[in-house]
């Protein structure tokens, strides 16, 4: 029997630490085969992003019809997608039976920009309502959420105003937070559930978000429920973490070539 597909929609990192790149070698892992559609070009190194640029969304739309058609894949995920045109052409390409794990890759780590106030607002439109999962960090669920900051408000407050685009889960990633726990949250119609790991020392390596995202479609594809897909996704990124190489010069890079899955 051929093995199920997880395509992935994300950016070009040259490193191969994020996005496309590094979403095929988790996908691989998990005994999945991967698919990958291109949406944006990068100009980085291991120290971060100088530049980068649409693909063009005529391109993403019509490469996400073709491998849809061909090798129907069993889970989707979207990565860094740089403007409202490409979230427009994704939500219109990708068939809505295929379930879909959004990671709002809303800015590198260092600051640079990738969706501005246009394309959020096309996520919030066209995209998120079809997600199955949205995997905001904390400063990406503030921004999905569009509330007045001046109420104050709480995580819970940003996971309602982002459920009620219609998506059907919001996991809040805790992993750039502060304390000796690592923590995500999931919020479905089931309620809450809390997945925490003990905090590794030291500074998190580039990708985990690209990482933690491809993992759990991968697992989707493959058949598991949410809450288990992210349970087994998250211990892999946690030893990913555990096994990542922080001898060179720049950002740690996530440690692919010692797990087992």
């Amino acid at each position: 029997m051929s093995p199920p597909v997880a395509l992935s929609i994300a950016g070009i990192d040259p490193t191969g630490g994020a996005g496309l790149l590094a979403d095929v070698r988790v996908i691989l892992r998990h005994g999945v085969r991967p698919a990958g559609v291109p949406s944006a070009w990068t100009v980085q190194d291991t120290k971060g992003v100088q530049d980068f640029g649409p693909i063009g969304w005529r391109a993403v739309r019509e490469a996400i019809r073709a491998i849809c058609a061909d090798l129907k894949p069993a889970a989707a995920k979207t990565g860094l997608l740089p403007d409202a045109e490409t979230v427009e052409a994704v939500a219109v390409a990708l068939p809505k039976e295929i379930p879909l794990v959004v990671d709002p890759v809303l800015a590198s780590t260092g600051g640079v920009a990738f969706l501005d106030a246009r394309g959020i607002a096309a996520l919030r439109k066209t995209l998120l309502p079809r997600a199955a999962l949205v995997t905001p960090n904390l400063a990406e669920a503030a921004k999905l959420a569009e509330l007045d900051p001046r109420g104050s408000p709480t995580i819970r407050d940003f996971v309602q105003a982002i459920l009620e685009t219609g998506c059907r889960a919001v996991l809040v990633k805790g992993g750039h937070a502060s304390g000796p726990e690592a923590s995500d949250l999931l919020f479905d119609a089931a309620g809450e559930e809390e997945f925490s790991l003990p905090r590794i020392a030291g500074s998190t390596p580039h990708g985990t978000g690209c990482a933690f995202s491809a993992a759990i479609a991968a697992r989707l594809a493959r058949g598991e429920d949410l809450h288990e897909a992210v349970r087994g996704a998250k211990a892999l990124v946690h030893a990913m973490i555990a096994a990542a190489d922080r001898s060179g010069p720049g950002r740690p890079t996530l440690g692919f070539d010692t797990l087992e899955e």
